[in-house]
């Protein structure tokens, strides 16, 4: 009765959301090298992810250490949630010249984009939690892939890169001076999903030198 039912329900789901399952169905195993990031942001309305809303997507793919800087991913949502003190920070209008689309739209488009890639964001449980509710509101489940964090990956890194103590936790600005990236469009989502890839990149090339680049030391996030 109950595999009845997931095949039923299974068949319930929008096409766009089977399309994004089938892809983790493949069980190739992929070196670092091989493997497709996409490295993604999101502003919001706030950080309650429960009554705040996604108000843009930013992107960005990576593969063999490189940045697909012209295959990159942005849209921008309609807001049915509306946040003047958030406006301050990532200046996104209610009304406006930029073009949205509906929050259905965005995930359309969005899981098509990524596909199985493993995903990397600064901060990444707040970015997750907040696609993840978006998805729940339109009856779907959670996001597949695998996650890294570049906060959490540079923290228990620095021993190895740097072989010297310096402090627990790091924004992104404190990333960029520590690995000399350069900072620029911050607060929008597709500028720091690109900053995220840059200091990601930074970050695995010297686990490299340390010959500490592997996929357990990645994809350990604990």
């Amino acid at each position: 009765m109950k595999l009845q039912w997931f095949k039923r329900k299974k068949r319930n789901y929008p096409d766009f959301w089977l399309r994004y399952l089938e892809a983790f169905n493949s069980n190739k195993k992929e070196t670092i090298e091989t493997t497709r990031f996409v490295a993604f942001d999101t502003e919001t309305t706030g950080f309650d992810r429960k009554k705040d809303r996604i108000l843009s997507i930013g992107a960005v793919s990576i593969l063999n250490k490189s940045i697909k800087v012209k295959k990159s991913y942005e849209v921008y949502l309609k807001q049915d949630v509306f946040s003047r003190k958030t406006v301050e920070i990532h200046g996104i209008l209610k009304t406006g010249a930029l073009e949205k689309i509906d929050e259905l739209e965005a995930i359309t488009s969005f899981l098509d984009y990524i596909k199985d890639a493993v995903l990397v964001a600064h901060h990444a449980n707040f970015d997750k939690n907040m696609v993840n509710e978006m998805l729940l509101r339109h009856g779907l489940g959670k996001l597949k892939n695998q996650f890294i964090d570049t906060g959490y990956l540079f923290s228990k890194s620095k021993h190895i890169i740097y072989r010297e103590n310096l402090k627990d936790h790091y924004t992104l600005d404190d990333l960029c001076t520590e690995l000399n990236v350069p900072i620029t469009d911050r607060h929008t989502a597709s500028g720091d999903a690109l900053i995220t890839a840059v200091v990601f990149l930074k970050i695995l090339a010297r686990l490299n030198k340390r010959k500490q680049l592997n996929w357990d030391y990645l994809l350990n996030n604990r």
